[in-house]
Formats: C-alpha cells, sequence, structure tokens
C-alpha cells in the first residue's frame, strides 16, 4: 500500500534550535547588547525573526545547538522555544504543506487509497500514519494541516481521528498507550541527575564555590570529553558520573582555591548538572516511523517509542531489544508496564543507540466476555490460563464451563472446546480466536412462590427444601387471609409446554394428602380470600361534606359512614333517608322477585350511639342516601345598577319578592333614569322587560319574580339612534321625537343595493325588538325611541336577483309550448 505523508520534521526540528544560533550571531547584535534573553520575553514577531533568519543560516542542527550552549542557554530553553514555534510557521512553510496537501489529495482521488496523514496535535513533528474504511470528504479533512483548521472543524476533526485509530489498532491490546496525547513519556528536566547518568560531550556543568571565597563557573563538556576552568590543564570527565565528575573537578580546583572542601577549612564547592546534551538515537523494525531521533539525553527508551509511535500493526510489544555497540544491552516486555506498571527495563539511552522493534510470532485473540477483549500477544511457554490474566479475567457474567477456540490449521480452520480442566495446561497457537459465551438466564434450582405467604420471591431447591409444604415453611407461613381449599403449582414439561397442578393446600400442610415434589422453576401461587370476591365498598349521596365511595369493613353502621364521608352538611334533613340494598340470591330465582331492597329511615343529627337510624348494620354495596331538609334556603341576591339610589347587591327575602320591589328597596328611580331602556340580565340572556309598565301596575304580568343572580340596569336618558346593517353610512344620530323611520333611514344616506327592507326591525335599549307590520295594503312602522337601533339586514350576496338569458328564453318556450296544447286542446272539444 502506497503511503502518503505531510513531512513536517525538516521545519520543525530546525525550528527547535533556531533560538540558540539566533541569540548567539544576529540576535545578539539586536537585543540588548549580547544580553541573554528569557523565552517567555519573546514576543510573536521576534520568534518569527528567529526563524526567518534561521533558514537562511545554513547552519547543522549541532552547530545551532552548540552556539546556542555557548551562550548560556539549556536543554529546557531549547524545549520551552520548539513549544513557541510549534503554533509558528512561516509563509514557505505554509505554502509547502498546503502543496503536499493537494497532492496527497490528487493522488488519494486516482488511487482510491485509504491511507492518509493524520497530524496529532500532541506531536506536531510526527505525523501519524493510519489505515480508515473513510470516505473520500472524511479522508481529505485528515490530510489537511492543523494551521488551517477553525473551531467548527475542531470536534469533527477529534471524531474521525478516534475513528481511523480505532479501525487500525482497536483490538491490539496496548497500541492505544502510544496514541494517547495525555501520555507522551517525556523526561522530567527538574529531578537531581541519576546516579549512572555518564557526562558526555555538550553536557553543561555549574560549579558553585561559597564559604570564605565567592566564585561560579559555568562549563561545556567539550567534543574531547574535557571541560575547561581559568588556567587549569582540561579536565576528563567524559563517561564519568556526576559524583565522580564533582570529585575530580573539585580536585583540580585545590590548585586555585586551597583546602577547598577540606575539614576544616572556611570554603566549599559543589558541581551539578546545568543543562544536558542531546543524543541521537535509531529506531529500526516495526514501528510505525522508523529512523533517527534527537533526543535528551535523560530519555528513556519509552520515550523514543512514543516518538517513534510505538510498535506498528506487525510489531512485537514484547520483543523490543535495545543494542548499544552491536550487542543486546536489554529486552523490554510491554506487558510487564501495562499489566504492572513496572519499568525495570525502561533504561536510559546513550547515543547512536538502536532500538529494534521484532515482529510478532504469536497473536490470539480474546473476545466475549472478559474484562478486557483485545488481541494479545503471547510468547513462548504461555498458556491460557496467562491470557486470562492479561484480560483482566472473565465479567460476572462470563460462561466458564467450556470455551470456544477458533483455530486456524494449514488447510482450514478448526474448532475446539477448552474445558475447565485444560485452562491451566492449554497453550494458545498463533491465529487463535476465544470467545467466552454468556451464561444462560436460566437457573437450575429456582422456585417461586406467589401470593398470600409472609415471605413471595425466589428460593432454592436444596436440602430442606423440596416440596410444597417445604417452600410454605420458608417463606414463613401463610397469611390469615390465604385460601385454603386450592391453590396452583405451574411447572414446565419436558417440551417446556406449561401445566397447571390444582392442591389441596389445607389438606397437605394438615397431613391429610400426600406433599407434592417441587422441581425447577416451579411456581406456587397462594391466593387470598380477598383476591377471589368482588372489591366490597359501600356509598354515601347527598347532603355529607365528602360523598362517594368507601371501602366495607364488617360491623359498620349508618353513623361510621356519615363520619367517614366528614360529617353532614347544614342542609341534610334527618328524616327520610334511604338506604338501597342489593337483594343477592344464587341459582334460580322467580324473575319477577325484586332486585334492590329500599330502606327508609331517621337519624339523630348528633351520631348518638342510642339511635336506632345511627345503628343499622350495612351490607356490602349499600349505598346510603341523604336528601335536602324542605325549608333549608341558602342566601340569594341581586343586583341593581344605574340610576336608582341605592345601586348595589340585594337579598332575597323570599320566593315573592319581584322588581318593583327590588327597585323600592334601591330608593326608587333617579330624576335621571330612563325606565324605558331598563334591561334585566338573568344569566347569560337578557329579559326584555317594561319598567314603566312594572312601577305603574306592579301586578302586571311584566313584573317578574326575582331570582337568584339576576342583574338589574337602568340607564341614564338616552339621546341617540343607532342605524347598523344595509345602509349607506351606518352611524347614530341624535334622537328627534318627531322623526319618522324613513327620515332617520336617510341621514344614514338611505339603503344600500343589497339592503332587505322586509326585514328590518327596531331594537329597543331594552332588549326588545319590533318590526314592520302589514296588514293588506296597509304597513305600520315601529315607533323608534331614545336609544334604539335601527337594523336593516342584507340579502345574500350569492342571491339570483333575476333570470339569466337562457332561463327566460327556456321558461318562453315553456310557455308558449303550453299554451299550443292548450288551443290544441280546446279546438278538438266536440261542439
Amino acid at each position: 500500500m502506497m503511503q502518503f505523508k505531510i513531512n513536517l520534521t525538516p521545519y520543525l526540528t530546525r525550528i527547535a534550535c533556531i533560538l540558540c544560533l539566533l541569540i548567539s550571531h544576529a540576535g545578539m547584535a539586536q537585543f540588548n547588547m549580547g544580553i541573554k534573553r528569557n523565552v517567555d520575553d519573546l514576543s510573536d514577531s521576534e520568534v518569527k525573526l528567529f526563524m526567518d533568519k534561521a533558514q537562511a543560516s545554513g547552519m547543522s542542527e549541532s552547530d545551532i545547538e552548540k552556539a546556542a550552549l555557548t551562550q548560556g542557554y539549556t536543554s529546557a530553553d531549547v524545549a520551552k522555544m520548539r513549544e513557541r514555534m510549534a503554533t509558528i510557521q512561516t509563509p514557505a512553510t505554509e505554502a509547502s504543506i498546503k502543496a503536499n496537501n493537494q497532492e496527497v489529495n490528487k493522488s488519494a482521488e486516482s488511487r482510491g487509497n485509504k491511507t492518509f496523514v493524520i497530524n496529532n496535535p500532541a506531536r506536531v513533528n510526527q505525523p501519524i500514519l493510519h489505515e480508515s474504511p473513510l470516505n473520500l470528504d472524511e479522508r481529505k479533512l485528515l490530510a489537511k494541516p492543523l494551521d488551517i483548521y477553525n473551531d467548527s472543524l475542531v470536534n469533527q476533526y477529534n471524531s474521525l481521528q478516534k475513528r481511523v485509530a480505532s479501525s487500525l489498532d482497536k483490538k491490539i491490546f496496548g497500541a492505544s498507550l502510544f496514541q494517547n496525547d495525555k501520555l507522551t513519556f517525556e523526561p522530567d528536566m527538574r529531578i537531581a541527575t541519576p546516579k549512572s547518568y555518564q557526562l558526555g560531550p555538550d553536557d553543561a556543568l555549574d560549579i558553585h564555590i561559597f564559604g570564605d571565597v565567592l566564585d561560579n563557573f559555568k562549563v561545556t563538556v567539550s567534543p574531547e570529553g574535557t571541560v575547561k576552568i581559568l588556567n587549569l590543564s582540561p579536565i576528563y570527565v567524559n563517561g564519568l558520573s556526576i559524583d565522580a565528575a564533582g570529585e575530580r573537578i573539585i580536585s583540580r580546583l585545590r590548585q586555585l582555591y586551597q583546602g577547598l572542601n577540606k575539614p576544616g577549612s572556611g570554603s566549599s564547592a559543589q558541581v551539578t548538572l546545568a543543562g544536558v546534551r542531546s543524543i541521537k538515537v535509531i529506531l529500526t523494525g516495526e514501528v510505525n516511523f522508523p529512523g533517527s531521533y534527537t533526543v535528551s539525553s535523560l530519555a528513556t527508551v519509552f520515550n523514543a517509542l512514543y516518538l517513534a509511535g510505538g510498535p506498528n500493526r506487525n510489531g512485537s510489544f514484547r520483543n523490543i531489544r535495545v543494542i548499544r555497540g552491536n550487542k543486546v544491552i536489554r529486552t523490554l516486555d510491554l506487558y510487564d508496564f501495562l499489566l504492572r506498571a513496572d519499568q525495570k527495563d525502561n533504561i536510559h539511552l546513550n547515543d547512536q543507540d538502536i532500538i529494534r522493534v521484532g515482529d510478532y510470532e504469536n497473536r490470539v485473540e480474546l473476545s466475549g466476555e472478559v474484562k478486557r477483549p483485545y488481541i494479545y500477544e503471547m510468547v513462548k511457554g504461555e498458556n491460557f490460563k496467562d491470557l486470562l490474566r492479561y484480560a483482566g479475567g472473565f465479567t460476572e457474567k462470563a460462561y466458564t464451563y467450556t470455551i470456544n477456540v477458533r483455530r486456524n490449521t494449514s488447510r482450514e480452520i478448526k474448532l475446539l472446546n477448552i474445558s475447565q480442566d485444560e485452562v491451566e495446561t492449554f497453550l494458545p497457537n498463533n491465529g487463535d480466536v476465544y470467545t467466552i459465551g454468556t451464561i444462560i438466564e436460566r437457573y437450575e434450582n429456582r422456585v417461586e412462590v406467589q401470593g398470600a405467604v409472609f415471605r413471595p420471591g425466589h428460593y432454592a431447591i436444596e436440602a430442606g427444601l423440596n416440596t410444597v409444604k417445604d417452600l410454605i415453611k420458608k417463606s414463613e407461613g401463610l397469611r390469615e387471609d390465604a385460601f385454603l381449599n386450592r391453590a396452583t403449582l405451574t411447572r414446565r414439561k419436558e417440551n417446556y409446554d406449561p401445566e397447571v397442578l390444582s392442591l389441596d393446600l389445607g389438606k397437605i400442610l394438615r397431613g391429610e394428602a400426600s406433599d407434592i415434589s417441587l422441581q425447577r422453576e416451579d411456581v406456587l401461587q397462594v391466593y387470598s380470600i380477598n383476591m377471589l370476591r368482588e372489591k366490597r365498598s359501600v356509598n354515601i349521596v347527598g347532603e355529607v361534606n365528602a360523598p362517594g365511595e368507601f371501602e366495607y369493613k364488617e360491623g359498620m353502621k349508618v353513623a361510621d359512614l356519615i363520619l367517614q364521608a366528614k360529617g353532614l352538611k347544614e342542609s341534610a334533613s334527618y328524616a327520610n333517608l334511604e338506604l338501597a340494598r342489593r337483594i343477592i340470591t344464587h341459582g334460580t330465582s322467580d324473575p319477577q322477585a325484586a332486585k334492590i331492597e329500599i330502606i327508609s329511615f331517621a337519624i339523630d343529627g348528633s351520631l348518638k350511639i342510642a339511635n336506632d337510624g345511627n345503628q343499622i348494620a350495612l351490607q356490602p354495596f349499600d349505598i346510603i342516601s341523604i336528601r335536602r331538609a324542605p325549608n333549608y334556603e341558602e342566601q340569594r341576591s341581586v343586583k341593581i345598577q344605574g340610576m336608582v339610589n341605592f345601586p348595589g347587591s340585594y337579598a332575597i327575602e323570599n320566593n315573592q319578592q319581584r322588581i318593583s320591589d327590588l327597585i323600592k328597596r334601591a330608593g326608587g328611580l333617579r330624576t335621571e333614569g330612563y325606565l324605558e331602556g331598563g334591561k334585566l340580565i338573568r344569566g347569560t340572556m337578557t329579559v326584555g322587560v317594561n319598567l314603566k309598565e312594572v312601577l305603574n301596575n306592579p301586578a302586571s304580568q311584566e313584573n317578574l319574580q326575582l331570582m337568584a343572580g339576576d342583574e338589574l340596569t337602568i340607564p341614564r336618558l338616552l339621546q341617540t339612534v343607532k342605524l347598523t346593517g344595509a345602509v349607506q353610512n351606518p352611524l347614530a344620530v341624535s334622537y328627534k321625537e318627531d322623526f319618522t323611520l324613513k327620515e332617520y333611514i336617510a341621514e344614514a344616506g338611505g339603503y344600500t343595493v343589497n339592503a332587505n327592507r322586509k326585514k328590518m326591525y327596531v331594537t329597543y335599549a331594552n332588549g326588545v325588538s319590533n318590526q314592520i307590520r302589514k296588514f293588506l295594503i296597509f304597513k305600520k312602522n315601529p315607533r323608534i325611541e331614545p336609544g334604539s337601533e335601527i337594523v336593516i339586514p342584507s340579502y345574500p350576496e350569492n342571491r339570483k336577483k333575476g333570470l339569466s338569458a337562457a332561463e327566460a328564453i327556456g321558461l318562453t318556450s315553456s310557455l308558449v309550448s303550453v299554451s299550443i296544447a292548450i288551443i290544441t286542446l280546446i279546438n278538438n272539444i266536440p261542439k
């Protein structure tokens, strides 16, 4: 398969050392006259200037590093600068990356290749290669460089990256270790120098003299392995530990400072490691990105493996060799770290070390009910028990009785079963697939009891629980309401069809009938008496505070039910109460016989026990009806509004009160009151009444009896007449006593074309309407009073206004035909 890479290494590796070159040469002249600058103080524009000058410098990476160290910059400064510059690229760099991406996309489209480059933000200088079954648009998205992504694409990019990574290595145990952005294995530069650390060229030492004499020297180990201090001859420290080198340097310093570090002397010295050198290591074999890497001299094997992307699909996680001087000095097994966090073989690297990842020899797949279902690499001598240990063991639902194995032979696939006894002896072969199934949701010794027992539920068939009687005892016995005459035992037949066994539970418990042995999945149902009968209740309706249905209890009396209904209302009658009771007859009976018994009785309102009515015993399904007292009356009120002396709400004293009485109680009519416009509102209806007639003749039928909620309104004298409907200008005009209906309509501009004059009517202020009356040729218009409304309806818009031409011709033809027929008939009559 052809691979396409966006290689950022030439740019970002050079950027990692730009700081040292520019500050030591061009940068020194520009920034503070040769004074060392703090990396954190540099602006982005200054960093950009360093990058531009570095590209034109032509110096090698080692030259740049040496120049930086001679100016007092440490490896920590270089690492910090690398982080700063990783987010900045020159236009030339961006252009080259975009051009490279275009070439990648074109090649992919022409070949349909699935291999694309993903720039991992945690390792910008190391493109990660993956195979993925993504579509073309998704592959193009992943092929774009990180710097052209905007915020809207971040989530989509991360999602696709996870899909790609999981599609390749989701089953290989340990592969995710080198794809974790939060785990880099970078060496800690702030820890004390390891005792095993051996000095070499480019390491920086800090020599501090204190006490009677104060002095400080910063020296760097030369390519020859020596350090130079003042006028002393070179001191050879290559290959020495920091402690040994310190003793050698202090010993030579005694030529300048007598008694240094001697007992009783006033001067002391200390040698520490100020900066570590960079080394080159080579990763080869089955790694994702083989090649040469520049790392810190404190780097370990894990650090280098992470930079190289870890073992690839064919790489071994258990046979990683560190070669130094053509000799294998350590073989690393990553499972030690993955399973036990053991880093005993994670040794520090030396310059020119080679890390070789070999091919895997034996991989097997473990799926199903294990804690870590992956593809595992097995070494010689390991058995299936070791494989289970790597997978974290079985889950709680694993079927462990037998384990299915699919094994590849030289010709075909073979199926094997591993029994429980073979777990420690079975040896896996390369390509084996082990499937751990799930236990069946089925119990081998479960029985269940339901219903009227104190502890219903599931129980195990075991010693002491083998029969129905044992099961009843185990469930704490029968409840008091248990029905003993019949119980059911549901069980499965051999073909798994259900069957029901009926049994007399009372006889079994008394020993009068044989006990029944239980089988797996038996269900014993013990019925209760309450389950076998209709729910028993009593009902109370009428004048109680909480009427409704209540549970029947033995011994309930009428007064007890009234108490449960929260007592009697004030309106309740203590006499003529009724009890309706079912007459229950089982079997045949007279169809004409009564089915309901009615009992009338009286009670004492205090509900005393001594009263016979209160003590009537109730039976299930009885209904008690409590009537309203005949003379009980709740307060009722009416309202009067408008032109009376005392408007407001008035209580109705009795059923004989009328409208005239209400006006009289309200202090009579005010002088500006308009009786003809008075209205009576009853509910939602307007009742037309003639108040003038009511006051002049109280015995008139217009003087209606008052009802609760009535509202009488007497307006002021109205001085307008309203015209609505099919007039040219609907409006209200002033009332003129001598005006006729025709004159009022004229003031509204007359009728419209669509006016229905025959249906015209007048509505008066009191809500009563009147229309035009006709007798023969005589017509009488309704009178117009103040506050009237003249309403002229309209004809429907779709009303026919005459015959069409075709209809007229047809009608004429019909009349002519009929006339001719009549004339012919007359002529044919014998004379």
